[in-house]
């Protein structure tokens, strides 16, 4: 087959090719970095043309060009799979929505769920095979791009290409329409400043719990970005990457020579993740590397998966708890933050693996607008906050104040266990509370 004569054939243009988008139609414009961007300002452009255009996308690093214009609600609807600072405003806009869900079902969802009009994603380069990287998200795009009736791909130089199991490239025979855009550099995400005090004192608790050749995955966030800068200036070895998200703390380990995966069950010496996001460091190091691997997320996430990998350790960011063992991560109330992603999954994961670990770490308080300092422990969430993690889930949870492992607790030794890693300035109060709920029993007072 003559790939560039099929290639020559399906190029087009932005304007042309969003041609495609009917009024009422579903459009998909896939996840994170690979969201398209002479294709979006391409159907920003038809906005007056359309109404009902129903446009799903996640973890979104800009502000798309459909809901820029003040009217831009009449025309189209946002439906964000997870929450960034992106995607809070454009709910705030009134013209977004959250989709719940547990990333590891995604995949699943677009195969038995949802309907597909158009797919328009970031790719890289077409290589001399007829294929283009999905680049840094995996994630559920194979699957989308299954059911989606019209295929539109924005190619990208800048984009990096990473090797990955089936459902990380595709092939231009089975695209509708190839539009060339104008290379805008990769979206960056920081690492979020220098660690706190607060970050070292909690990263330090969890990285004396880590095995050499444990298997890591880490959150987003300052705490987990502080464990991975520990862990490279360590004395931890042979270390193995199984996760959802693959961030600049892992690149600083393997630089640092912590990460050869030798002891991995699965993908062994392969730093395995759903996507990416970070700085161009990151970009850098996954383009053509073979030491990486991307994977949609029904295979990262899956805790079936995680089980198979020993001494598997978890360690993901929480908004607050109670004193029943709930985590919300996710919420403030009713305010949409970001979204269950991967954390119950690698939750129950790490647990169900040989040695496995997993950690949730916070704060013990937050300081508001208004300098007023409250606890991130409380007595019951708030109303309107989401329970990331059941009770029944959690294991490890850490803050400043210590660490402690709610397996096996009855519910008064887990108000004990939970008030002891409280802020001190808010132990009493908790005490009292927890004293109302029927859940204090007082012998460690």
């Amino acid at each position: 087959m003559d790939y560039q004569a099929l290639y020559q054939q399906k190029l087009t243009t932005p304007e042309q090719a969003v041609k495609a988008v009917k009024s009422g139609d579903w459009v998909d414009y896939g996840w994170c970095t690979n969201h398209p961007v002479a294709l979006d300002k391409a159907l920003a452009a038809r906005k007056d043309e359309l109404t009902d255009v129903k446009v799903r996308g996640g973890v979104t690093m800009w502000m798309p060009e459909i809901a820029k214009a003040d009217d831009a609600g009449d025309h189209f609807t946002w439906n964000s799979w997870h929450c960034s600072g992106i995607d809070r405003k454009i709910i705030g806009k009134g013209m977004g929505f959250f989709a719940p869900m547990r990333y590891s079902e995604l995949p699943r969802f677009y195969r038995e769920n949802i309907s597909v009009d158009v797919a328009m994603i970031q790719v890289t380069p077409m290589d001399s095979h007829g294929n283009f990287s999905y680049a840094l998200a995996a994630s559920h795009l194979a699957d989308m791009l299954d059911k989606a009736k019209v295929i539109i791909l924005e190619v990208n130089q800048n984009l990096p290409w990473v090797y990955g199991l089936t459902g990380s490239e595709i092939n231009i025979a089975d695209v509708d329409y190839v539009v060339e855009g104008d290379d805008p550099a990769v979206a960056q995400l920081g690492g979020g400043g220098e660690p706190t005090d607060v970050d070292r004192a909690v990263a330090k608790l969890i990285v004396e719990q880590i095995p050499n050749g444990a298997c890591l995955q880490l959150g987003i966030g300052g705490m987990p970005n502080t464990v991975g800068s520990m862990i490279a200036q360590s004395d931890l070895k042979d270390l193995g990457v199984h996760t959802e998200m693959y961030v600049d703390g892992f690149v600083d380990m393997a630089m640092a020579g912590k990460l050869t995966g030798r002891n991995k069950a699965l993908d062994k010496g392969r730093q395995v993740y759903a996507f990416a996001a970070g700085t161009q460091k990151l970009y850098d190091y996954v383009d053509r590397n073979p030491a990486v691997m991307a994977a949609p997320v029904d295979y990262t996430n899956d805790v079936r998966v995680l089980a198979q990998l020993d001494n598997f350790i978890s360690i993901n960011n929480a908004i607050d708890m109670d004193l029943f063992g709930q985590v919300n991560a996710e919420s403030a109330g009713l305010k949409h933050i970001s979204g269950t992603g991967g954390q119950l999954d690698f939750v129950m994961g790490a647990y169900l693996s040989k040695g496995g670990k997993s950690f949730i770490c916070m704060s013990s308080t937050v300081t508001g607008k208004d300098g007023s300092v409250k606890s991130r422990i409380v007595p019951t969430l708030t109303p309107g906050s989401i329970a990331t993690d059941p009770r029944s889930c959690v294991q490890y949870i850490v803050t400043e104040h210590g660490m402690i492992n709610l397996k096996g607790l009855s519910t008064w030794e887990r108000a004990e266990a939970i008030i002891s890693i409280a802020d001190p300035q808010f132990r009493e109060q908790l005490i009292q509370d927890a004293e109302k709920m029927g859940i204090w029993r007082g012998s460690n007072k």
